[in-house]
């Protein structure tokens, strides 16, 4: 079993079988990893349409979801196999669980105080935090040109994240060193934002981790079962400590819930989970790169939010696409 500090030997050997390999990954697994972007893609969206406290819509968002998950387990009697998961195992499960539950506040924080365009491009900067501790912890190491295709579609979210700061690379030096705003505290929100943002991508960056080495021991409906359950209780426990209220709300807000559970949760979230028993988690982490291009799409089309994207937004997209292709292709 692997251990990031005493070094023992890692999860996947040189010689794993076929499934865990990339090249030789199904064309379902590819499948349901492209609509698992296409349902986080709305997340952003979503949170953005709704009034409700940052927890709030993550404990309710999570909430709706196990209702679908405690469905599944029943009628698959998947819930057998916690019965022979070991302790080790199941607190990795709940660590997953706890860093999603931080993840969402982050995110969903973020994205109050700068625009979806940079909020889900910083969150989205995991890949090389993945691939660097993947190679020691579960002895996946990318090859060399799928490091350049990791890059480069980081520096392409960069490109997209800078392109959105008011006043750009001065505008975000400004602020760092501490100089005033000239607008209005629009760049130092920008910056409280990104900086949310960062921390979501970096708490997701372990949740993926955890995902992937246990995904290896579990089925994907006990293994949500237990991440989900774990980061409902965390939000619901965070909730107050923050102010924000799980009650009342009105009915658009709870069809909002609603709708970040079956869209970007279940078929997004339990989708990703779904591939990292089939494909590296740097593969699969790698993917929701796209999730940029998408919610940025919705964001102009949709008439609540009506943001439409910059040239370097649209340049940065195409970076994170070439730099995806020339990572996850055979």
């Amino acid at each position: 079993m692997p251990n990031l500090q005493t070094g023992t030997p890692p999860l996947v050997s040189s010689t794993r079988s076929p499934d865990t390999n990339p090249g030789s990954a199904s064309r379902s697994s590819w499948a349901v990893l492209a609509a698992s972007v296409v349902g986080i893609s709305f997340a952003a969206p979503l949170i953005r349409l709704s009034s409700a406290p940052a927890l709030t819509i993550a404990a309710w968002r999570l909430a709706f979801s196990l209702i679908i998950v405690a469905a599944a387990l029943l009628i698959t009697g998947d819930w057998r196999q916690w019965r022979r998961l070991s302790s080790r195992d199941f607190l990795l499960s709940l660590a997953a669980g706890v860093f999603l539950a931080l993840h969402f506040w982050s995110w969903n924080a973020s994205l109050r105080y700068t625009s979806v365009a940079a909020s889900v491009t910083l969150v989205n900067l995991q890949p090389v935090i993945i691939a660097v501790v993947s190679a020691r912890w579960l002895g996946e190491s990318p090859s060399s040109r799928q490091w350049a295709g990791i890059v480069l579609a980081v520096f392409g979210a960069l490109v997209v994240g800078l392109a959105d700061i008011p006043g750009g690379l001065r505008g975000l030096t400004t602020a760092l060193l501490g100089g005033s705003a000239t607008t209005g505290g629009g760049v130092s929100r920008a910056v409280l934002g990104d900086a949310l943002a960062l921390v979501g991508a970096v708490t997701a960056a372990l949740y993926y981790l955890i995902g992937r080495r246990v995904r290896q021991a579990l089925g994907l409906w006990p293994y949500v079962g237990l991440v989900y359950t774990a980061a409902c209780v965390g939000c619901v426990v965070l909730a107050p400590l923050t102010g924000a209220s799980l009650w009342p709300h009105p009915p658009r807000e709870f069809a909002i819930f609603a709708s970040l559970a079956l869209g970007p949760m279940l078929l997004g979230h339990t989708g990703m989970n779904w591939a990292l028993g089939h494909l590296p988690a740097y593969v699969v982490n790698l993917t929701t790169l796209g999730e940029p291009i998408g919610a940025t799409l919705l964001a102009a089309l949709l008439p609540g939010i009506n943001e439409v994207p910059g040239i370097g937004t649209l340049v940065g997209g195409a970076l994170i696409l070439i730099g995806v292709f020339a990572a996850a292709r055979r």
